[in-house]
């Protein structure tokens, strides 16, 4: 019977994932390239540790480094801005300095690489909490999932650190089958946790700011202030957004709303914060609700409820409408209609 290692079953599995991704276009290029180096990863620690390969002993710190640097960098595309930019590649230090330190300095190999991955993990919490959950060109029919899967995938950046340490002290202490089983179960588990939540249509850019799907609207130019306008930004947005329903896109993002507007989309975001006392998305989600219950008063079911309030999944829309309304769908409808 032929048994394979945890990590070249994980590696399998990526593997597959990121073929499928490809050939029906699941993902954005940053993201389908990090589920990739994700399953290379766990092909090269597997064939290292399980196979004998010790060719690839020094290869294995390199292609690790490229993981937190292309998960920085998928980030700032769907949560910062909505495109590659030159200086991105500026990321290529991350595997270029641990080439030199492999060469020249391998004594560094475990304090660098943990250095990166902390390091990385550390810069997406910090600009989530920046952010305030906003995320610029991630659908705001998605809620506060996009924060939540990006704050996993920096807790699992952490944990893979973590796992390189305890390999290192396991060495150091003489438990030589200790790597093994870390591998197992630390660092396959946090490559298969990034690997599969990088596919999740909910960090995916939206459709509206790709390429120049969003061309139709003419984009203006951001008024630049010295202190937020509040009241006007307020103003304007609750005009907009009722005048042109664009609540029941859901499509629409943050970014685009901002354009439309034609403010800074930060100064959007604190806007809605100030008064509201909400982020964006809830913002939002309480029209989609307010359209969902007159459909629903209307006599149409649930689900065409929920496709005609700019909502695409139903555990978005569930949990949102118990948020505001206090019932669920359902039983909002049955009251409504007795």
């Amino acid at each position: 019977m032929i048994a394979l290692p945890v990590p070249m079953i994980v590696a399998l599995l990526l593997g597959f994932v990121f073929v499928r991704s490809v050939l029906f276009a699941e993902t954005s290029r940053l993201l389908g390239a990090l589920l990739l180096a994700c399953a290379v990863q766990s092909i090269t620690v597997s064939l290292v540790h399980y196979y004998g390969v010790l060719e690839l002993r020094l290869v294995q710190p390199v292609t690790a480094s490229i993981i937190p640097a292309l998960a920085w960098v998928a980030f700032l595309e769907g949560g910062i801005r909505p495109h590659f930019q030159a200086t991105d590649l500026w990321h290529l230090l991350a595997p270029i300095t641990m080439i030199a330190v492999v060469l020249f300095a391998p004594m560094l190999i475990d304090p660098l690489l943990g250095g990166i991955f902390v390091g990385y993990a550390s810069a997406i919490l910090l600009a989530l909490h920046r952010q305030g959950n906003d995320l610029a060109h991630t659908r705001l029919a998605a809620g506060p999932v996009p924060a939540l899967i990006w704050r996993v995938i920096a807790a699992a950046l952490i944990i893979s650190a973590f796992s390189d340490a305890l390999i290192s002290i396991a060495l150091q202490v003489g438990a030589a089958t200790a790597p093994g089983i870390i591998l197992s179960i630390f660092s396959s588990l946090a490559l298969l946790a990034i690997g599969f939540l990088a596919l999740s249509p909910d960090i995916a850019i939206a459709r509206d700011d790709e390429g120049n799907e969003g061309a139709e609207i003419a984009p203006v130019a951001p008024k630049i202030e010295t202190d937020i306008p509040v009241a006007d930004i307020m103003a304007a947005l609750d005009e907009m957004v009722r005048r042109e329903k664009l609540y029941l896109d859901p499509d629409l993002t943050l970014a685009r709303m901002a354009r439309r507007l034609g403010y800074p989309l930060k100064q959007v975001s604190i806007a809605i914060n100030a008064v509201t006392g909400e982020n964006v998305s809830r913002y939002i989600n309480k029209y989609r609700i307010e359209h969902a219950c007159a459909e629903l008063g209307a006599g149409q079911n649930v689900t065409t409820a929920m496709l005609t309030s700019g909502f695409n999944t139903k555990s978005n829309f569930n949990r949102e409408f118990l948020r505001i309304t206090g019932k669920t769908p359902s039983q909002w409808q049955q009251q409504a209609t007795m």
